[in-house]
């Protein structure tokens, strides 16, 4: 093959993958959505978020004490993050809000779909693959009282495998039977305050990352806001 052919092939190869990672960075993103207009205001919802521990025979037993910890971690990851995103974010404060709760159930459910039916393999003919999700018109709420554009959601649920777990898993193992570990679980949507649309999404879904401790934690959200249209 001529140097002049494989120089051609190179360069085609290298625009079917620009082609392809375009494509997957539209997943993200709302059709004709690009990134946040000059002068924005996201508004950061207080986060969803929930820790695991698994018991021997594979039941989730809530953490408190995990929990608070994530929370706190992502946080500081959240505050270091903002000047890397460049985007005017402010915080909702973290007094029980039954209307918040609501809107973060909603979030997560949302989300959830939004995982298996556009990101996932169970596609819905209807949406013609677009991100095409909503949280409806309650978020105006929000707009009235924050006076933001936008919300930035965050859903996380992790889970560890405790001791007995562990030792389960080890038997399990000796004889070909494979038994899960933990699973990290997360979903980030940004939305339009005006009318609820989801404008971008990106998740997390692995078997790695510990929310428990303050570097892993920033490494999870950095993975959760991986091309914030900011």
């Amino acid at each position: 093959m001529s140097m002049l052919c494989r120089a051609r092939n190179h360069l085609l190869l290298l625009a079917g993958l620009f082609l392809a990672l375009a494509a997957h960075a539209q997943q993200n993103l709302v059709e004709g959505f690009s990134k946040l207009p000059e002068g924005a205001k996201v508004v950061l919802i207080p986060m969803d978020v929930e820790l695991f521990s698994i018991s021997g025979g594979g039941v989730l037993e809530p953490q408190a004490e995990w929990t608070e910890n994530a929370l706190k971690h992502l946080k500081t990851a959240y505050y270091a993050k903002k000047q890397d995103l460049k985007v005017d974010i402010s915080e909702m404060s973290d007094e029980p809000d039954e209307a918040i709760d609501d809107l973060n159930r909603l979030h997560g459910a949302v989300g959830t779909a939004i995982n298996l039916h556009h990101l996932g393999i169970l596609k819905l003919p209807t949406k013609e693959s677009k991100l095409d999700w909503t949280l409806g018109d309650t978020v105006s709420a929000i707009k009235q009282k924050t006076n933001a554009d936008y919300a930035l959601f965050t859903f996380v649920r992790d889970s560890y495998a405790s001791g007995e777990r562990v030792a389960a898993m080890l038997l399990a193992a000796a004889f070909g039977v494979g038994l899960g570990g933990g699973v990290q679980t997360g979903y980030a949507s940004l939305v339009d305050l005006s009318n609820g649309r989801v404008v971008w999404f990106n998740r997390l879904l692995r078997a790695t990352g510990d929310l428990r401790e303050e570097a892993k934690a920033r490494e999870s959200l950095d993975s959760l806001l991986k091309n914030f249209p900011g």
